[in-house]
């Protein structure tokens, strides 16, 4: 049977169900980061409330990140194996009774069990977006669709930072974590009816099947290989190990930002609780724009243009991590509105890092090992998440002043500099894994 090709496929209407599948991914990356950055907007309530010390802070912030970064190889094995429709949805409902769960704990040692649970529950959330964006979208359509994704992670510390700081200051704690359980449900149920793979899909045309698979929609299936093999293939790598360690870079940033940043404005700067909020939604908001129009839209209108695919992703990559860099900024000056200014710049080239890095596993991955390749980058990108809160919170107790903490950042981010250069090499798809030949029976 004859490939349609992009001509034949482009001459007919096409239709959009999938940039409404990409709308649903990022609307679940943007209310599970409701979830994780609830803690960090209630932290100085419960510090109050329970007596905690800036380290015992650094390690509440951490433990979602122990079990999240633990759980995404595993994650990414079950998402190869029993595919991302059964996958997500038992996530998005386990993950909104683990939000629930901390609304009700009594104390240190039940928030910080209930946060193990919630990052146990989320971690297929990331490697599943990845995976369904390389089913419903052709490649040259790739780089937006995850950045849909991924600036949801940055956006909701736009709209959700408020949001749980005004249920906290005119509620109280417990209801911060209620009002982001209420919503994770609602979107448990959202996608238990509009998700489905392509193949699946009631909704889905022929036109928009054909374009996408003319355009390299990744395919569907299972791997070849089993998945202990799968993982031990890829873990011999180097592109492998080129997405790890970079990725581990950007993580420590990252999480760093996302779980101390609205602290840093209650400490260094003075702020309140509310105006916190307030400041630390300005870095993140230009960390979203970033994310859409120059890891997102950018990227695709070069890789049309005809410009060469490596080149623009790494280019855009390496530079976008070097801007990171500016967060050694803000340990210049104690003037609020400049180190603002520089968190700004910093967040604006980091947050465009993410939708780069998530749209390379249906790149580079064999078949049916996406989700394992976002697995092993994402399980070094969270181990970060785990290091990252609680280096900061000794810090923090130990010298009263955020700038080591900024200093550590900006040379964790020149390592992963050097692995995106060094290690990643050209953003093509991985070599099949060669299967051993079964072994001839004796006597025949």
């Amino acid at each position: 049977m004859r490939r349609p090709t992009s001509a034949r496929v482009a001459a007919e209407p096409l239709p959009r169900l999938r940039w409404w599948i990409g709308g649903l991914l990022g609307a679940g990356v943007l209310i599970n980061y409701f979830d994780r950055i609830s803690i960090s907007v209630a932290a100085p309530q419960l510090e109050h409330t329970f007596g905690l010390t800036p380290p015992q802070t650094g390690l509440l912030f951490s433990a979602f990140f122990w079990s999240y970064a633990l759980m995404q190889i595993p994650a990414g094995l079950l998402l190869d194996r029993w595919g991302v429709t059964r996958v997500g949805r038992w996530s998005a409902l386990l993950w909104s009774a683990a939000t629930a769960l901390t609304a009700c704990a009594g104390g240190f040692l039940g928030i910080f069990l209930a946060r193990l649970l919630l990052g146990m529950a989320e971690a297929p959330s990331f490697p599943a977006s990845a995976k369904a964006t390389g089913y419903w979208f052709p490649r040259s359509e790739r780089a937006l669709s995850t950045a849909l994704y991924d600036a949801g992670a940055k956006f909701s510390n736009v709209i959700g930072v408020p949001l749980v700081a005004l249920a906290v200051v005119g509620l109280g704690w417990r209801w911060g974590f209620a009002v982001v359980a209420a919503l994770s449900f609602a979107y448990f149920l959202v996608f238990y009816r509009m998700y489905r793979d392509p193949s699946r899909h009631p909704r889905l045309t022929r036109t928009e099947r054909e374009y996408i698979g003319a355009g390299g929609g990744a395919p569907e299936g299972v791997a070849g290989e089993s998945t202990a093999g799968m993982l031990l293939y890829l873990l011999g790598r180097r592109k492998v190990w080129g997405l790890f360690i970079g990725f581990a870079a950007y993580g420590y940033s990252f999480y760093l930002f996302l779980t101390w940043l609205p602290e840093y404005f209650v400490r260094s700067l003075h702020r309140s609780i509310l105006a916190s909020a307030g400041w630390a939604a300005v870095p993140w908001a230009c960390a979203s724009v970033s994310d859409l129009l120059v890891s997102g839209w950018l990227i695709d209108h070069l890789i049309r243009k005809g410009h060469d695919e490596t080149r623009v992703r790494k280019t855009v990559l390496v530079t976008c991590m070097c801007i990171g860099i500016a967060v050694l900024g803000a340990t210049t000056t104690t003037r609020p509105f400049i180190a603002l200014a520089w968190i700004s710049l910093a967040l604006s080239g980091i947050g465009a890092v993410g939708a780069v890095v998530w749209s390379l596993p249906s790149l580079i991955a064999p078949t049916g090992g996406a989700g394992t390749v976002g697995g092993i980058m994402n399980f070094a990108n969270n181990m970060m998440g785990v290091v990252a809160p609680i280096v900061t919170g000794y810090v923090v107790g130990r010298y009263h002043s955020f700038t080591v903490t900024f200093l550590v950042a900006g040379s964790v981010l020149l390592a992963g500099v050097a692995a995106y250069i060094f290690l990643l090499g050209r953003i093509e798809a991985l070599p099949e894994p060669v299967r051993a030949a079964p072994r001839p029976v004796p006597g025949t």
